[in-house]
């Protein structure tokens, strides 16, 4: 009786994980056909207002807001996490290389939907009592939609995530990987992870950006680095790896023989849902940060939604998914095997993986030089979720008298992650991020009328601009 109420509630678990993800591509894609396909036709404007921005002087800030690189440092700070590293060895593990390809997918259709709530959280924002901007979905859902039940269910779930995937699932890479690199205890690395990001969070918002501004563009570049270096030592292997990517993706059947063989189904569901996972197009979560943006157009801050989606999934992860499949470490026959017969341990998914791919081209230095990577990436994750559940926890209060107490709970949360099962943590991860998402994604659909037009209004004014190269 109790497998079988254990079997039900798994194949109702699985129907739902299904029915989120078709929900992320279908949204992507609506907003994809509706604006035209901007991010592929409209490249050289988003870019422009982006990457372009970079080269010129940018602001310092100021305690009422955020420069918009410090907003898309923190935003990227929480998207480029262990997701990149661990989730993306994670996915190719589960689902086959084919997993690459559904990633790419839900990330090509996803820097629309992320283009979106950012407009619409800079659109319905408001200042807080000190002055600052703050807002995400939890103002649009209450302000555009006049739905506050929704935000209400929105803000809960955002809570919940932040502790799950933004805070566990943070720790719990950082301990492992550092475990496997230098043999490190697990507990005394959540202690020592628990007090740094104490002291970060502990300064709110301003502080969170500054350190994330310097932090986010050297442990990218560290990352991509390391991993071209890989890739031109493996070049040869290159066109063999894409070529499995992209037919393991679209083959209807398992690929390798067996039940638990690797096919489309696979590929789709761990592709799609790592995809998600480091971009967060769709969650609400990074529109948090975007929203305390010091900028007067809403569309000029979704162009930085785009940007974001493009450098966390489409470079960033397509570089560690790339080194895992030219170097050779990733053994399908093996890891089905493992699947089946259900050994999967931490040293042969995650980090681990990842870590064995650049040791192919490192040697010994491998496993410390991801351990490393992903100790700034899972640290940076950590500092932006936990203003992400502090702005949930707010908006369900009506008061921040509860932030110590949320900070010193998320802290305490930073070490139970470091020494949890590895398989536990990121299904709870999964779970929060799913139902997070539902809300959010109800409300882009009904509000994309008004997010339409914001951008459709700028490009309009972009194109018209006199300065205009």
């Amino acid at each position: 009786m109790r497998t079988a109420t254990r079997g039900t509630a798994l194949a109702f678990s699985l129907g739902m994980h299904a029915l989120l993800l078709g929900g992320f591509l279908l949204l992507g894609l609506y907003y994809s056909l509706r604006s035209g396909f901007f991010q592929v036709f409209e490249c050289r404007l988003w870019l422009r207002a982006t990457l372009g921005s970079l080269l010129r002087k940018r602001g310092r800030g100021n305690e009422k807001g955020l420069t918009q690189f410090q907003a898309l440092s923190t935003a990227l700070a929480s998207t480029i996490g262990t997701g990149s590293i661990a989730g993306v060895a994670t996915a190719i593990f589960y689902g086959g290389p084919g997993a690459v390809f559904w990633m790419w997918v839900s990330a090509f259709l996803g820097m629309m939907t992320g283009c979106a709530e950012k407009t619409l959280a800079v659109r319905y924002r408001r200042r807080n009592g000190a002055g600052a901007w703050q807002g995400g979905p939890m103002d649009y859902m209450e302000r555009g939609l006049k739905l506050r039940p929704l935000a209400m269910m929105f803000s809960l779930f955002c809570v919940c995530a932040s502790i799950g995937g933004g805070d566990m699932v943070q720790s719990n890479s950082i301990a492992t990987s550092l475990e496997h690199a230098f043999g490190w205890d697990r507990l005394a690395v959540g202690c020592v992870t628990a007090v740094l990001t104490g002291l970060v969070i502990l300064g709110g918002i301003g502080r969170i950006g500054r350190v994330s501004e310097k932090l986010v563009p050297v442990m990218a570049l560290l990352f991509l680095g390391g991993g071209v270096l890989v890739l031109a030592r493996h070049a040869v292997a290159i066109p063999a790896a894409l070529t499995e990517i992209f037919t393991q993706a679209l083959t209807p059947k398992a690929a390798l023989g067996g039940g638990m063989g690797y096919g489309m189904a696979a590929a789709m569901r761990y592709g799609v849902a790592r995809g998600v996972f480091t971009n967060e197009a769709g969650l609400g979560s990074s529109a948090m940060a975007h929203a305390a943006a010091d900028v007067d157009e809403p569309a000029e801050e979704g162009m930085w939604g785009l940007f974001e989606v493009f450098i966390a999934t489409l470079l960033v992860c397509t570089v560690t998914a790339l080194v895992i499949l030219v170097s050779g470490v990733y053994a399908p026959q093996t890891a089905l095997r493992a699947i089946q017969a259900g050994t999967v341990d931490s040293s042969m998914v995650g980090a681990a993986l990842s870590g064995a791919a650049f040791a192919t081209v490192m040697g010994r230095w491998g496993g410390p030089f991801v351990a490393v990577c992903l100790l700034m990436f899972a640290f940076s994750s950590l500092l932006g979720w936990s203003y992400y559940g502090e702005r949930g926890l707010e908006y369900l209060t009506g008061t921040s008298r509860w932030t110590g107490v949320y900070r010193m709970a998320f802290l305490v949360c930073v070490i139970l992650g470091s020494v949890g099962d590895v398989g536990t943590v990121w299904q709870l991860a999964d779970v929060c991020n799913g139902m997070m998402a539902l809300p959010n994604l109800a409300a882009l659909f009904l509000l994309s009328p008004e997010a339409l037009r914001l951008i459709q209004a700028w490009t309009r004014r972009q194109k018209s601009a006199p300065d205009r190269a």
